[in-house]
């Protein structure tokens, strides 16, 4: 029988977001292509450190112990000799990955549809924005963020922001143009009518479904973390009700700085559209940029 990722949650990563390999990326970066081969090489019997998504990926392939419910792809700009080490740096630490796509140098984002990709991580902005534009949930890790903690090994914490990410930036559009209380009568009016769905609501979904078939031991916790507050709130709940989704925690913030409250809710990562979001979560937890919505357009 042909093995099938059908009923799975299939998450591609690349290298840089699982692994720590900033030092050698800086010799890729200079053009010395054929010294980064030559240095993973060198270090292919020395495990890289864990990188940002680390803790991330190793909670997910925890929900496969009693049955295979993750695929874990790695999808990398890097070359086989390259990927050879992060083959070897996975089974040091403990976290169990089969299937990988290298592609020395050229964009790997095309491989998402064969693998019917349920999230991208990668640290290369443009794999991630023609990710996105493909219609796949993707984001680029800040390699600079901050490691997740270790106060919940048995849930996968998840932070998602709203417009942009989990809905559609229909109401962000409204708010840019023309203003807060724009915005607000927007939604007011809007309060019972969902919310399109935006980039990150087919991950949300294939977590729910993930939950839904039960572990006894890993559970997924999620946050809805946004800007938005009063009345504006209504809209957001009602939209995940309509999808017969529940977050387990909603944090409406009224414009503050979500790094934060986000450090009490110890995501292990949080996705948002808008960098000044992103880059001071980064200060604080595991962060990803959503390259999606108004906010984004050149």
């Amino acid at each position: 029988m042909i093995p099938t990722l059908d009923d799975k949650l299939v998450v591609a990563i690349s290298s840089r977001a699982l692994f720590n390999f900033e030092e050698e990326n800086r010799i890729f970066e200079s053009g010395d292509a054929a010294g980064y081969m030559q240095l993973q090489l060198e270090r292919l019997d020395h495990p890289a450190a864990h990188g940002i998504a680390f803790s991330l990926i190793r909670k997910l392939l925890a929900f496969n112990d009693a049955a295979q419910r993750v695929e874990v792809v790695i999808l990398s700009r890097n070359d086989p000799v390259s990927g050879m080490r992060v083959f070897r740096s996975a089974k040091a630490a403990g976290i169990r990955l089969e299937r990988g796509v290298f592609t020395q140098g050229r964009p790997p984002f095309g491989y998402l549809r064969p693998l019917r990709a349920h999230l991208f991580l990668s640290a290369n902005a443009e794999d991630v924005r023609e990710a996105l534009a493909a219609g796949f949930p993707a984001a680029r890790v800040l390699t600079e963020s901050v490691l997740a903690g270790s106060n919940h090994p048995h849930e996968v914490r998840i932070a998602f922001d709203g417009d942009a990410v989990l809905f559609s930036d229909e109401a962000e559009q409204v708010f840019q143009a023309q203003g807060l209380q724009a915005f607000q009568d927007h939604e007011r009016s809007k309060a019972a009518q969902p919310l399109p769905g935006g980039p990150f609501k087919p991950l949300l979904l294939a977590l729910h479904r993930l939950q839904q078939a039960g572990d006894a031991r890993m559970r997924i916790r999620t946050a809805l973390v946004t800007a938005r507050s009063a009345p504006a709130h209504e809209r957001a709940i009602r939209t995940l009700m309509d999808w017969k989704i529940q977050v387990d925690e909603a944090m409406f913030l009224g414009g503050l700085a979500k790094g934060e409250f986000l450090r009490e809710f110890e995501p292990d990562f949080f996705f948002d559209d808008q960098t000044r979001h992103v880059d001071h979560a980064a200060l604080h937890v595991p962060a990803g940029h959503v390259a999606a919505g108004i906010t984004n357009r050149a």
